[in-house]
């Protein structure tokens, strides 16, 4: 699988799917994620769409030497999809993933086809309000466990042997929510709405990083965005709800680009 040598640092990405495809997805994880994640998503996907699945610097195979974390992210992106020859692409960023995917946007906005935002507010600059509502969720969710933050109540009740699958993805990564280096710029609600391209917020039900009510409301401030919920699943929806993950998304793909799925009717979370 093709590495990028950036300094003394290691990129590492998968490509799937035909370079002749209509469309090309890129996807990006969460801190608690790395290429594996998306294996729900390479597989729907590979068939219709080229799939670019980036690891982070200090996630799943890729090295992060100098220590840069955040601060790389957007220029290891830019890197990435230069290799690969992407001109325009579809970015669908999860948690920390989003951050990256806003950056992008932002700095390349007539690249960008559409922006699926999911289980995140990651690179949003928030109004004072809006912060207040996210540090009292963080409050209340400092001592959760780690599978008490990333995935939903629901989930882990009736497959617990899916959860511990997706404690063993992360576990192959360097780094982890309190030790990632760097700062995620944030950019204001009025830049992402300037975005030309369509943007959709995706939110489980029982994200207990990212509440409904408040994702909901930063859509709300974003003329032009679209905010779907997920019902039973929590702040890591691709993989706790794929199929139904899989389905809503391409659907949107479609009717807002114009890309063809093989859905014919719209799926039901």
């Amino acid at each position: 699988m093709p590495v990028i040598q950036r300094g003394e640092s290691r990129l590492y990405y998968e490509v799937h799917g035909p370079e002749s495809a209509a469309c090309t997805l890129v996807l990006l994880h969460g801190v608690g994620g790395n290429h594996a994640s998306w294996f729900n998503q390479i597989s729907a996907w590979r068939d219709r769409f080229r799939v670019i699945v980036p690891d982070a610097r200090g996630f799943g195979n890729s090295l992060d030497a100098e220590g840069s974390g955040r601060d790389a992210f957007l220029t290891d992106l830019e890197q990435v999809l230069a290799a690969e020859g992407v001109e325009r692409c579809v970015l669908i960023g999860q948690s920390m993933g989003g951050g990256t995917a806003i950056d992008y946007a932002c700095a390349h906005p007539g690249k960008v086809d559409a922006l699926v935002l999911a289980d995140t507010l990651f690179g949003i600059r928030l109004t004072d309000a809006l912060r207040e509502d996210m540090a009292e969720v963080t409050r209340r969710t400092v001592d959760l466990s780690q599978q008490e933050r990333v995935l939903g109540g629901t989930f882990r009740a009736r497959n617990p042997g899916q959860a511990m699958l997706y404690t063993a993805l992360a576990s192959f990564n360097r780094v982890n929510v309190r030790t990632l280096a760097g700062i995620q710029q944030e950019h204001a609600l009025s830049e992402l709405a300037a975005i030309p391209a369509p943007i959709l917020f995706l939110v489980g039900q029982e994200d207990a990083l990212f509440p409904p009510a408040i994702v909901r409301k930063v859509h709300e401030q974003v003329a032009g965005s679209r905010f779907m919920e997920l019902p039973k699943v929590g702040h890591s929806a691709y993989f706790e709800a794929a199929d139904t993950f899989n389905s809503v998304v391409a659907y949107w793909l479609e009717g807002v680009t114009g890309i063809k799925d093989r859905a014919t009717e719209a799926p039901s979370p």
